[in-house]
């Protein structure tokens, strides 16, 4: 697995391609896509980790972002073109902050109708810029934790830093035309940057020209060590993994579990089936 710092202005897509030059290979996916003004944490599978990313469990996001006050966009970010704006001067950091408080916890949220949600097989990014009218219907999200930072002046916009911890499927976009609507001045994200997702951060992370100098991966057994339960199988066992044999022990956990040889290489995920576990997914054989 790869952990990509992606820079501005380039696609999810766009990283990948980079990517397959720099491994050289063709097999290369990437999981939880960022839009291109978005900057930060992008997972890249190579080769066998492409079969693994379906499987991971990234529920949870981490973001850093910039909500501009006073004006709203047919995209509710910095792309999209202005749809008018409203002074904002006014709103006290109090009543930013305390709007701010409505969007935590379990919500209904309308996705930014740019996004890439599925309406009768098209995305309706693509139905938007199309010139169609788009109406998606409210999802249940979570936000467990917005905290808002720095509250700056320009003009008649006011920037508000913010931080958020969300479940996966979480629109940062739209929390920003939310809170401006709610304060009555509009609003949209004005930079985004994805700082974790699931357990990896930017810590993690390298930049396109780090990995040009070198590629550094992790190790497939490291990001299931990460995600997954795990249970060590001895020589035997790891031979009947390869043949996608079921086994006969209890693995202690429910769920998918990453079963490791004993140099704590990935050979497997296991789920727990009555007396017996059963392949999920081999990567090994």
């Amino acid at each position: 697995m790869v952990v990509v710092d992606k820079p501005a202005g380039m696609t999810s897509h766009d990283v990948v391609a980079r990517v397959r030059r720099l491994a050289g290979t063709r097999k290369v996916g990437h999981a939880g896509t960022l839009d291109p003004m978005a900057t930060g944490v992008l997972l890249v599978g190579v080769n066998r980790a492409t079969r693994l990313l379906g499987h991971l469990m990234l529920t949870e996001k981490a973001y850093a972002g910039v909500v501009r006050l006073g004006e709203s966009t047919t995209t509710d970010d910095a792309e999209g073109e202005s749809l008018g704006s409203t002074p904002s001067g006014h709103l006290t950091e109090s009543e930013i902050r305390t709007a701010a408080t409505r969007f935590v916890g379990d919500i209904e949220q309308v996705p930014s109708a740019v996004s890439a949600i599925k309406i009768d097989g098209q995305r309706a990014y693509k139905r938007v810029r199309a010139g169609e009218s788009v109406d998606l219907p409210a999802r249940p999200v979570t936000v467990h934790d917005l905290s808002v930072g720095a509250v700056r002046r320009d003009g008649d916009f006011t920037d508000v830093e913010i931080s958020v911890r969300c479940s996966s499927g979480t629109y940062i976009r739209a929390i920003a035309r939310d809170l401006g609507f709610l304060l009555g001045v509009g609003g949209h994200l004005r930079m985004l940057r994805r700082t974790a997702v699931g357990p990896f951060d930017l810590a993690d992370a390298r930049s396109l020209d780090q990995l040009a100098e070198e590629l550094v991966v992790l190790p497939m057994g490291e990001v299931a060590q990460r995600c997954f339960p795990t249970w060590t199988a001895d020589v035997d066992q790891a031979r009947e993994i390869g043949y996608g044999r079921k086994l006969s022990v209890d693995l202690g956990a429910s769920g998918p579990v990453a079963v490791l040889d004993e140099q704590r290489d990935l050979l497997a995920l296991y789920e727990q089936a009555g007396p017996v576990a059963a392949p999920v997914a081999v990567f090994t054989g």
